[in-house]
């Protein structure tokens, strides 16, 4: 046990070893006060130099602080951190505050709890989020939902209730043009759609018992996937509901309106 103290009391000397009579006494004040001079200097110097900026208003919280507009080629330019946005989806208007870079996908499932459009590729190819923007179909994974505000937005929420449901997602029910159901609401919205373009664009005859042909479906629909392989039930759908003069260009969403 002497040995060990021995041994102990000589690191400790060894630690010492080499220091000047300044740093040992600095030492030795620092263990007995917890703060030594030269700590205490520099903790005077920062303080006085906070109450400076403070005085002077060169130093705001990130709260207070005003961020100025920027401009660039005479736009404004918005972010990068959430900025208020305000969309017509449904015939609602609904608002969020969103990073400029959030898709009108992300902005419907994650925030607006419209989650009829789904997320599979997430490149603008397998049509499973299909919605309506404007009356024409659209990707809502390639659209930001910056860029879709003042634009009026219809998802398949809009369209119909499990207790009434929209006559083309009668139809489909009806052909069993669904099995797991993932991708129906991209179809759904892809085939009103252009259902609705074709019958503005001059085609009465949609509205009054011709329908489309099987060939034209084919194509209206080919951006639009599924896995389970339900076109055989999805086409046929389409036609029947077309040849019904059941999908109207006007046709608005009960529920998501209130009427």
């Amino acid at each position: 046990m002497a040995a060990e103290d021995s041994d102990q009391r000589a690191g400790r000397a060894g630690g010492n070893a080499g220091k000047g009579p300044s740093e040992q006494a600095e030492r030795t004040e620092r263990n007995e006060q917890g703060l030594s001079r030269r700590d205490f200097l520099r903790t005077g110097a920062a303080a006085g130099a906070l109450g400076t900026a403070l005085l002077t208003g060169e130093a705001q919280s990130p709260s207070t602080a005003a961020v100025p507009a920027r401009r660039e080629a005479g736009v404004e330019l918005a972010g990068p951190g959430p900025v208020p946005m305000s969309w017509r989806i449904n015939g609602r208007q609904l608002q969020a505050t969103l990073e400029p870079r959030v898709t009108l996908l992300d902005a419907l499932r994650d925030h607006l709890e419209l989650t009829g459009a789904k997320r599979v590729c997430d490149r603008g190819t397998c049509g499973a989020c299909t919605v309506l923007i404007d009356g024409r179909t659209a990707y809502a994974c390639s659209i930001l939902a910056i860029e879709a505000q003042g634009r009026s937005i219809e998802t398949i929420e809009g369209l119909g209730t499990p207790e009434h449901l929209h006559p083309l997602q009668a139809a489909i029910v009806e052909h069993d043009g669904q099995q797991c159901g993932f991708c129906t609401p991209g179809f759904v919205m892809a085939a009103k759609g252009w259902l609705d373009r074709r019958a503005r664009a001059g085609h009465p005859g949609d509205l009054a018992g011709a329908a489309p042909t099987a060939a034209e479906v084919h194509r209206a629909l080919s951006g639009n996937f599924c896995r389970c392989g339900t076109y055989a039930g999805l086409r046929p759908a389409v036609l029947a509901a077309a040849a019904a003069g059941r999908i109207r260009p006007d046709s608005a969403s009960r529920s998501a309106s209130g009427s």
